[in-house]
């Protein structure tokens, strides 16, 4: 019989062997790892970048690619001041607080551009034979803003960075609640933390293809709309693709300004300008409080200007169909959501004499897109009745005086999302609609997160649509 004394002493020793292995396969399987962000979204040529990176490895890479019609890899270098950081409780709120581990100065001769970078490490110290040597990547983003705006092409596309950081859930929360920690939803999400974003899948194909095309663009993060408001006025085009759902106050006073005073903008995109959001931390959070709108700071006072809820909420009362044209309110999901899931993905044509179809030979009635969804995911439109079977605008929600439907394609609010707003008409049908208005500038909308699904495609007439746009409003 084993004395008591020996069964305890058995049983340490069992659990110490069992809990060094269990660790031992954790440490195999999963502990290896670098993640990072950077100080600023955007740069200029001449400032320095920091790179704020916590890795389980004392040795890693860089690597520093330009993304465009043909990838250009600019900097590659290894380093061996790796260090592994906590992560704090708040980090999704208010960031990693990890100190710079990466200087670089920007080259004058990088152009303006997305630039991913890649980071990664190997197994520490070559303890396991080469193939079962355990790497790990991940991948972060900057922009680089031209050094003399507008010098060398008259179009800026300003990349939906707000939107990246409000989906992100790193750390804890986005601005959703479907993926955060304990399905709660954030109201303060920090750019202090990893950020993968939403590049790839809409404003990639569309600068690959413009590219590819010959047109040179100039880029700038969202937030330059808000903090180098100068950048506007070197620019005839200003470009919205994607997904562009969150925007500032400044930003919208700006481009507005900028509009007025005879810019042209192009959003090739949807879902756009959505919801209100705040800059703080100089430009390093942003604060939205959506449906929960009333446990907002802002909410009791007497000015709702910068209650951070929808755009088209009437305490707020400044629809984004006044800049844009259309709004989400009239618009809606198509196959997506559960709405028009049998729906085409295509735009019935309504006005085909307009000089956007120029070249198209596209007749009235016709649908164009449907190849690759280009009407798809999350749709704008506006409050339109039908004259002489065509569509036109009742401009009683905010949409400009001079605004022409174009094209349309039906879209549907999801059954649970007006549950909060008691302003909305349950069970409306929308539509995404492209449309046009002129004030002082003119500006396109497309009124489809998915436009550029179809340069991916090479549709023959969404990139007629896109050249003729291009063509005539960076002139």
């Amino acid at each position: 019989m084993i004395s008591a004394f020996s069964r305890l002493l058995l049983l340490l020793v069992f659990t110490t062997l069992l809990t060094g292995h269990l660790r031992g396969a954790e440490d195999d399987a999963g502990s290896i790892f670098i993640e990072g962000y950077t100080n600023q979204l955007s740069y200029q040529p001449g400032e320095k970048i920091r790179l704020h990176l916590s890795s389980s490895e004392p040795q890693y890479s860089i690597e520093i690619t330009r993304l465009g019609a043909e990838d250009k890899t600019v900097f590659k270098e290894t380093r061996k001041n790796g260090i592994a950081y906590p992560v704090p409780e708040d980090a999704s709120s208010n960031g990693c607080q990890w100190p710079a581990a990466f200087e670089l100065t920007i080259p004058d001769s990088w152009a303006s551009g997305y630039y991913s970078v890649r980071l990664g490490v190997r197994d520490r110290g070559g303890k396991f034979i080469q193939r079962n040597t355990r790497s790990a990547e991940s991948s972060l983003f900057f922009i680089i803003r031209p050094k003399q705006p507008g010098s060398e092409t008259k179009i800026l596309i300003q990349l939906s960075t707000n939107t990246y950081n409000a989906y992100n859930n790193w750390g804890g929360s986005s601005l959703y609640s479907y993926h955060g920690r304990n399905h709660l939803q954030g109201h303060r999400v920090s750019f202090d933390r990893p950020l993968a974003g939403q590049f790839s899948n809409w404003e990639y194909p569309f600068i690959a293809w413009a590219e590819q095309n010959g047109y040179q663009l100039d880029y700038a993060a969202n937030s330059d709309l808000e903090f180098h408001p100068e950048l506007l006025k070197h620019y005839k085009l200003v470009l919205s693709v994607g997904h562009d759902e969150y925007w500032s106050a400044p930003m919208r006073d700006h481009l507005e300004e900028y509009i007025r005073q005879g810019g042209n903008v192009a959003f090739f995109s949807g879902n756009s300008v959505c919801w209100q959001v705040r800059s703080e931390d100089a430009g390093r959070a942003l604060t939205c409080w959506k449906q929960w709108y009333n446990q907002d700071p802002v909410f009791p006072t007497d000015d709702h200007s910068t209650l951070t809820t929808l755009w088209s909420h009437h305490l707020v009362n400044r629809p984004e169909n006044q800049l844009t044209g259309v709004g989400f309110l009239y618009g809606g999901y198509h196959k997506s959501h559960g709405q028009f899931m049998d729906g085409a993905g295509a735009y019935r044509v309504h006005r085909p004499e307009h000089w956007i179809f120029a070249k198209t030979g596209i007749k009235q009635g016709d649908e164009f897109g449907s190849k690759d969804t280009i009407v798809g995911y999350e749709c704008d439109g506006c409050q339109f009745v039908l004259q002489d079977g065509l569509p036109v605008p009742t401009f009683k929600d905010g949409t400009p005086k001079t605004f022409q439907i174009l094209a349309t394609c039906p879209a549907k609010w999801a059954p649970g999302d007006s549950l909060w707003y008691d302003r909305f008409e349950k069970d409306r049908v929308g539509a995404a609609v492209l449309g046009m208005y002129t004030n002082g500038g003119t500006v396109l909308t497309v009124g489809s997160t998915d436009w550029a699904h179809g340069l991916r495609g090479k549709d023959p007439i969404v990139q007629q649509i896109t050249k003729n746009v291009l063509d005539r409003l960076s002139q």
